[in-house]
């Protein structure tokens, strides 16, 4: 016999079935029925500053797991705020759960006070969108909704409850499995078309894989890592896949693209065969004309089959999932070394640019060098978006159990702290360092009171240089350096003093002999700290 309980106790009880053990939001009117029955659940419930930054904290929480993460907003503008954190999962194909509460359903259409239409505003970035109008459908919606956000090509999912359907009496009972007609995600690759690729990369003098953020996914690293270990094959990736690889790896070349390193440009460039792997071929990356060979053979493997091809014209495409493909293919490759292409890889990679302190400014690439090196191997490092997400990208030393995660298809600022607050709850055992220019950090320096609530014991890195960094950057390079709109230096304020007025350790430094204490001092700390570094003004990416 099912039990009869609040539609509301059932949307907590699908959590609970589905293994969730967080969730990250921000209550309102239009779903406190669902807040109040959590409060009776042992599902812990993080509560953010802003609704958008719930989006962010489930983001970093399922790229440590490999899990869809939910998090919950009211209806209005709790829901619009959400719609950021959204499209940022939606373009880096992360898994979260958005639920959010809506009016009564009687109410819906008339424009009553917080009504949006949410399932609409969110259609262009969402995997699937559920407006529950049957409190009866519940179960069944949250089944389908993990299903959906976890398989095939991650992504996130809405599930939008009306107040009046939260308070309705439901049979309660969760289904099994899930059956949807029109969802059948291709996993396991076509065997012939595996085996050319193997006989492609074997007959192949000069072959590079190009790794991307679908090898996390589907939980493909050691099996990429196996593949360019036994064929030889060395390997860059997109900002999206660092991580995949050790930067030190003998095998790694970089990251590529208009912001990558010269040794992967160079390797992309001179490649005669190209293995893009979980990749979706973005505009920062390979599309450029003029950055392949014509006679570049071009290998597309992707779990969706709207990606191949899209951007880039592919001579073997194979649809399926990267770890089965994988291991399948590493078993038709022949034990290989390829010395003569490494060392044309490797003779541009020994070359390094020579760098320059500026008196009185931190260097941000040496500190990031120095900082990384100082950090144990399973460090989580959060990156921005700006200058900082580029510094970090080609500087931060990535060891063999550590992870790099950043907004990569969106471009979201305001997203690192959030997101390392998410990573830090998933992989409590992991040392998760924060870095963010001065211009990001204002987006969401809110969150240090949950940190400081939670008592997560995050590490902020705020490069301060008083300027949309990136921004000037592009005005001084393409518009005549006519600066505008990017100047920071009259309302910023002592980010030091202002972590300290939350409760936050903190320090300001100047010059790379204070740095150099001061990640020392970071290190050791178990509690939450926040380092300001002053940069110079005009320091570049490049």
């Amino acid at each position: 016999m099912t039990e009869m309980i609040k539609a509301a106790a059932a949307m907590v009880k699908c959590l609970e079935q589905e293994g969730v053990k967080v969730v990250f939001g921000y209550p309102g009117a239009a779903i406190c029925p669902f807040y109040d029955e959590l409060s009776k659940s042992d599902v812990h419930h993080v509560l953010v500053r802003h609704e958008a930054n719930a989006g962010h904290a489930a983001n970093g929480y399922a790229r440590m797991t490999n899990k869809p993460a939910v998090c919950i907003a009211t209806s209005g503008p709790g829901a619009t705020n959400l719609l950021t954190a959204i499209a940022t999962a939606y373009a880096d194909s992360i898994p979260i759960i958005c639920i959010t509460g809506q009016v009564s359903t009687d109410q819906i259409g008339c424009d009553v006070f917080q009504e949006v239409d949410i399932t609409g505003a969110a259609e262009p970035f969402v995997k699937y969108s559920y407006l529950v109008k049957n409190a009866e459908d519940i179960p069944r919606i949250f089944k389908e909704a993990f299903h959906i956000a976890g398989t095939g090509r991650k992504g996130p999912v809405l599930i939008d409850v009306p107040f009046d359907v939260q308070q309705t009496l439901i049979n309660y009972s969760y289904p099994e499995s899930v059956e949807l007609r029109s969802y059948k995600p291709t996993v396991k690759g076509n065997t012939m078309q595996i085996k050319r690729i193997a006989e492609a990369l074997m007959k192949s003098e000069k072959p590079l894989i190009c790794a991307g953020g679908g090898v996390f996914s589907s939980n493909a690293k050691d099996e990429l890592i196996a593949l360019a270990e036994k064929s030889g094959i060395p390997a860059v990736s997109t900002m999206m896949g660092l991580s995949i690889f050790p930067t030190e790896h003998p095998l790694y070349m970089g990251m590529l693209g208009m912001h990558g390193v010269k040794t992967a440009n160079h390797a992309v460039k001179q490649c005669d065969t190209l293995l893009l792997i979980g990749a979706r071929v973005g505009d920062r990356a390979v599309t450029a004309p003029s950055f392949l060979a014509e006679t570049t053979q071009i290998i597309h493997i992707d779990i969706d089959p709207a990606e191949i091809g899209k951007n880039i014209a592919t001579d073997i495409p194979l649809v399926g999932d990267c770890k089965s493909i994988l291991s399948e293919l590493t078993g038709y490759i022949e034990k290989t070394d390829r010395p003569e292409w490494l060392a044309e890889l490797n003779e541009v990679k020994n070359t390094v640019p020579s760098e320059n302190e500026t008196e009185g400014y931190v260097n941000p690439k040496m500190f990031l060098r120095k900082l990384s090196d100082a950090l144990p191997d399973n460090t989580v490092c959060v990156a921005d978006v700006g200058q900082n997400q580029i510094w970090a990208c080609n500087n931060f030393n990535i060891k063999k159990d550590g992870r790099f995660l950043t907004s990569g298809g969106m471009g979201t600022m305001g997203y690192s702290v959030p997101a390392a607050v998410g990573a830090k709850m998933a992989s409590p055992d992991s040392q998760v360092v924060v870095i963010c220019g001065d211009g990001s950090f204002q987006m969401q320096m809110m969150e240090m009171a949950t940190i400081v609530q939670e008592n997560i014991p995050v590490k902020i890195i705020v490069m301060r240089n008083n300027r949309l960094g990136m921004v000037r950057e592009l005005q001084t390079k393409a518009y005549k350096d006519n600066q505008i709109a990017v100047h920071l230096t009259e309302g910023n304020p002592d980010f030091a003093m202002l972590a300290r007025a939350y409760g936050i350790e903190s320090e300001c430094v100047s010059t790379m002999a204070e740095a150099e204490a001061a990640i020392e001092h970071l290190v050791k700390s178990d509690k939450p700290y926040l380092l300001e570094c002053n940069v110079f003004k005009n320091e570049s990416t490049l």
